[in-house]
């Protein structure tokens, strides 16, 4: 397939010069000793009076090193929101372009598209939760920028066939964002092996599920270094402040305490499955490869009450598309568990 990214991007995007901050202007000098005169910052050392560093250096080379990527090939944002919402700003001309999503799925893609003017083809999942390649496919015109893709998805759980994605990445001249936020926790390998293969291929993953630090607000955004570039254009220059760099970093330095809070979440979630089989309200618990599963219930809001007044918060589905009176219930601690499974049996 033929792509270029140049048909994509913009066209006041591809004009604009990019806004300059006074520490992008000395990323190629050694800082340590150099008095900053520059930014009209506080001069009084608290650890944060100096403007963090623009483009996340230090992060980015961790997350390099782990997941086998470039530095180049790595754009961080403030939460994935952010990441996504600068995809709609460089590649979606507001009132003309359009971008497709599969719902059920997370509900910012709508959201977003919403924000920035863009239509929003849905295409509905199949009821294996599965996408429709070729209606997808059909659904595609010449305005279609990006196609969303959740795997696992959310709230379903559940990942995309390989075969299904492949497809979808071949036959479309535009962006495949596939949204990995759950992928920690599912046994298929991430995409980010084939971001060299496919130019048109975009990964989002985010600190806030498996790394335990959705209170820090960091996305992260994986593609080829022209995207990337494409986006760093873009972004506000200091978009990932201090704090939540130094944070990131403590947290990917230790990957043995991830790998062990992962494995915790999915012996709880293979415990709560087992004891749901027996729940006589329970009509199906629907496959995961998340850190929740989704629940058919006889009377999801009526179940949502009951456990709201038992002190336990879940998410109410019924609402969305294919999920009339379902639940989707987010793995907590063993004590956690423990509760839950205690007032589901009663």
């Amino acid at each position: 397939m033929n792509f270029d990214i140049n048909n994509l991007i913009r066209e006041n995007v591809k004009s604009m010069k990019p806004y300059s901050s006074a520490r992008d202007e000395f990323k190629d000098f050694d800082t340590a000793n150099m008095i900053f005169l520059d930014a009209n910052e506080n001069p009084f050392q608290n650890g944060v009076n100096r403007y963090p560093d623009p483009q996340q250096s230090s992060v980015k080379s961790v997350l390099a090193t782990q997941r086998n990527v470039n530095p180049n090939q790595i754009l961080l944002g403030n939460g994935s929101d952010e990441v996504l919402d600068l995809l709609f700003r460089a590649f979606c001309e507001p009132k003309v372009d359009n971008i497709i999503s599969l719902p059920p799925t997370y509900g910012m893609y709508g959201v977003l598209a919403n924000i920035n003017a863009v239509e929003n083809k849905e295409v509905l999942l199949s009821t294996d939760f599965q996408p429709q390649v070729e209606l997808i496919l059909e659904t595609v015109d010449n305005n279609t920028k990006i196609i969303f893709l959740c795997s696992p998805n959310n709230p379903t759980g559940n990942s995309f066939s390989d075969e299904s994605v492949l497809k979808l990445l071949e036959n479309f001249k535009g962006l495949i964002v596939i949204d990995e936020a759950y992928i920690d926790f599912s046994e298929k390998k991430s995409w980010l092996a084939k971001i060299n293969e496919y130019p048109n291929l975009v990964i989002t993953q985010t600190l806030s599920k498996a790394y335990g630090l959705a209170g820090i607000r960091l996305g992260i955004c994986y593609g080829s270094a022209e995207v990337i570039s494409v986006l760093n254009k873009i972004k506000p220059p200091y978009n990932v402040n201090e704090l939540t760099q130094v944070r990131a970093l403590e947290r990917l330095r230790n990957p043995d305490k991830i790998k062990s809070e992962i494995a915790s979440i999915i012996e709880q979630r293979e415990k709560l499955l087992k004891v749901l089989l027996d729940v006589n309200f329970v009509e199906k618990s629907y496959p995961t490869e998340a850190n929740f599963i989704l629940i058919k219930v006889d009377d999801a809001n009526k179940r949502y009450d009951e456990l709201i007044a038992k002190g336990i918060v879940i998410r109410n589905r019924t609402t969305q598309a294919l999920c009339k009176n379902t639940l989707r219930l987010t793995i907590g601690t063993e004590e956690e568990n423990r509760k839950l499974m205690e007032a589901l049996t009663k």
